[in-house]
């Protein structure tokens, strides 16, 4: 009867500090078998991100050289922006969580368990990528973006680790907290790493497309696999 019930519409344990290794070994396993669940249904965004992938990856180098501006004080002011709102992106979690904790919010504390949990899955997810790929940033080689030709596979700009990051979180706390206002700042943000990576010359807008929907995938599903909160209609 639960496979046709909604992921987030099913019971689950109450999330719980000591319960993220388990958790976590949970999803790993979804994560990396997940390609063999794919349904017929599916096709209804893969293939509308597939094709945004594809024009992307066609038009990485002119929109590098020829869009983006290579000014180093405007790279270097986006790198900024970018670097501020990640780190937000990871301590917004832990304060949640902290102030569920001493105010009782109940909310508030598993969505700072889960908002932390999603974005170290993502995190190692897109490292791993990134060594497999070890692709070229855009400030070098005049933003060819070849693959397996990166300096160092620990350097790769595919996939945009930021974007990961903040998105997995952002998929969570978007989850949690219905409010549309709150979902649009919550959105907002996420896009604003995404798009500074970019402005920065560190990434690829394809590395940031996919980084950014590889990272909401997995906040969504932790949160559809693991909330036990109620959801606010």
């Amino acid at each position: 009867m639960s496979e046709h019930i909604p992921l987030e519409d099913q019971p689950h344990p109450e999330v719980t500090l000591l319960g993220l290794p388990k958790s976590m070994a949970s999803d790993a396993v979804h994560i990396f078998t997940s390609p063999a669940y794919i349904r017929t249904r599916d096709l209804a965004w893969l293939l509308p991100l597939a094709g945004a992938s594809g024009a992307a990856f066609a038009t990485d180098t002119h929109t590098m050289r020829n869009v983006v501006s290579s000014n180093p004080s405007l790279n270097q002011t986006a790198v900024n922006v970018s670097d501020g709102l990640l780190y937000t992106s990871i301590a917004t979690p832990v304060g949640m969580y902290a102030w569920g904790k001493i105010k009782g919010d109940e909310r508030s504390r598993e969505t700072g368990i889960l908002a932390s949990q999603a974005l170290a899955e993502a995190y190692a997810v897109g490292e791993l990528v990134k060594v497999v790929t070890f692709r070229e940033r855009p400030y070098i080689d005049n933003a060819r973006g070849n693959f397996f030709s990166a300096p160092s596979k620990l350097d790769s700009s595919f996939v945009s680790g930021h974007s990961v990051i903040a998105w997995s979180s952002a998929a969570v706390i978007a989850g949690e907290y219905h409010n549309p206002w709150a979902q649009l700042g919550i959105y907002t943000a996420a896009t604003g790493v995404s798009l500074t990576r970019v402005l920065g010359q560190q990434h690829f807008p394809s590395d940031v497309l996919i980084g950014s929907s590889v990272g909401w995938l997995i906040g969504h599903y932790v949160y559809r696999a693991h909330h036990h909160v109620p959801r606010r209609k």
